[in-house]
């Protein structure tokens, strides 16, 4: 569960890349530079920390579906970089003040209509951090074989 807790972290720095903004023009190469190379080690961590943990759970729980469990979290981790992002939340929250993070959590599910955005970032951004696994997990193999 903690592990849970923090994986949205590790993609989250992919939404960092909002934050360069044209200003210093001979320099915004670094800016883009920086970003990018900590927000593509963040999604490398992240689908190698996807694959051991389902090595371990399959593993222990031969009958899980894990591709199923596999895609479950990372549309997961696609809402938690939602309340990170948009509404501020961290994942120590979780244990320093649930209440008004449940309460969200709860809000959102309730009254999708209402949080229209938040419902669009987590699919969109899960089917990102999907297809990114995909290709991840396939070029993985290409390189074993």
């Amino acid at each position: 569960m903690v592990w849970l807790a923090f994986l949205p972290n590790a993609p989250y720095i992919v939404t960092d890349l909002i934050h360069i903004r044209i200003g210093n023009d001979s320099l915004l190469w670094l800016d883009v530079l920086v970003v990018l190379s900590f927000a593509l080690s963040g999604l490398l961590l992240f689908y190698v920390s996807i694959m051991d943990m389902q090595k371990l759970v399959t593993s222990q729980f031969k009958k899980l579906s894990i591709k199923a469990m596999s895609i479950s979290i990372i549309f997961l981790c696609g809402f938690g970089v939602y309340l990170g992002r948009f509404l501020r939340y961290n994942s120590w929250e979780i244990i320093s003040g649930p209440y008004y993070l449940f309460m969200d959590i709860i809000t959102i599910i309730m009254s999708p209509f209402q949080h229209f955005e938040a419902w669009l970032f987590t699919l969109d951004f899960g089917t990102f951090l999907v297809i990114g696994f995909w290709m991840f997990k396939n070029l993985n193999q290409l390189e074993k074989n």
